[in-house]
């Protein structure tokens, strides 16, 4: 199965999301409260028994995690540096920058999950809910950190009303400590991981919006180049370098090629920062995957 095959599930979710808010009554209203739905309740509770199901054995992921921690060093570092880099900063709004900078590493972990099953069956998917517990803290809160800086917000309140961080957080605490949700729940906690995995594709296709791509363009392009090459191609070198077993690195290289998180526009509008923008960034990124996940599995297969 070649890469636009594994892909083509994913977006075309992503597609039916964006002709349904467009071309049907169920038009933006509707779903920004899907996207709601979706970030606070349905996600959390997929990434929470994503990780909590299986125990991990943080020593046989140790060369996977440490490469997903130097690929997170990676992306945060490059998208903070833009503003200070020479003839890229002097045409970078500080304020802009710190709403769309999450675009340059984020992820979006509903196509990370899809993906990473069809691509490695359950141990893809473990492996997955691997680097999303180690990730997702990481990123959110290198997200949140620039916004509330520059909005001059309190940091710590910002990341406690995270709901994906307290959802990860959580998890992996439950995992280390050996507790399991109980047999009863299971289905149903199963069906709405279904859920949140297909309302989630298709709120990121019904957020998608292209009548903010001309702005920020220097910023826009600078994170997406950092976010759909810069990364694929660190994560490749990262690989040889851990000396990853095959599944790890087919893993690492299919997350380094992910679109960035569709949750990143509702973070940024949430604290007051200018959504269409970022929204506008997200579309580009989605579109951008179509590139980078083929470009990240060709990479794998070397």
């Amino acid at each position: 199965m070649n890469a636009f095959e594994l892909l083509l599930p994913d977006f075309s979710l992503i597609a039916l999301g964006y002709l349904v808010c467009r071309y049907t009554p169920l038009d933006r209203t509707l779903w920004e409260q899907v996207d709601r739905l979706v970030y606070f309740l349905l996600f959390p509770l997929l990434l929470f028994h994503s990780i909590v199901k299986s125990p991990l054995n943080l020593g046989n992921t140790s060369g996977l995690i440490a490469g997903a921690l130097m690929l997170a060093a990676i992306g945060v570092g490059l998208s903070y540096a833009l503003p200070h880099l020479p003839w890229i900063g002097r045409h970078i709004d500080r304020r802009e920058h710190a709403a769309c900078a999450q675009i340059g590493f984020r992820f979006n972990s509903f196509i990370g999950l899809a993906l990473a099953e069809r691509l490695a069956g359950a141990q893809g998917l473990l492996l997955i809910a691997v680097l999303i517990g180690v990730c997702v803290p990481i990123f959110n809160t290198a997200a949140v950190w620039p916004m509330a800086r520059q909005s001059q917000r309190h940091f710590g309140r910002e990341l406690l009303r995270n709901p994906l961080i307290l959802a990860t957080a959580s998890a992996l605490l439950a995992n280390l400590m050996g507790l399991r949700l109980p047999a009863s729940v299971e289905p149903a906690v199963s069906r709405i991981g279904a859920a949140s995995l297909t309302l989630g594709l298709m709120a990121a296709g019904a957020g998608m919006q292209f009548s903010s791509l001309a702005r920020a363009k220097v910023l826009g392009l600078s994170l997406i180049a950092i976010k759909h090459l810069l990364l694929p191609l660190a994560a490749f070198a990262l690989t040889r370098l851990l000396g990853l077993e095959p599944t790890e690195a087919l893993v690492l290289m299919a997350f380094s090629g992910l679109p960035t998180a569709s949750s990143a526009y509702v973070l940024a509008a949430r604290m007051g920062y200018d959504g269409a923008i970022v929204a506008a960034l997200v579309t580009a990124s989605v579109l951008m995957g179509l590139v980078s996940l083929p470009l990240a599995m060709a990479l794998a297969g070397r």
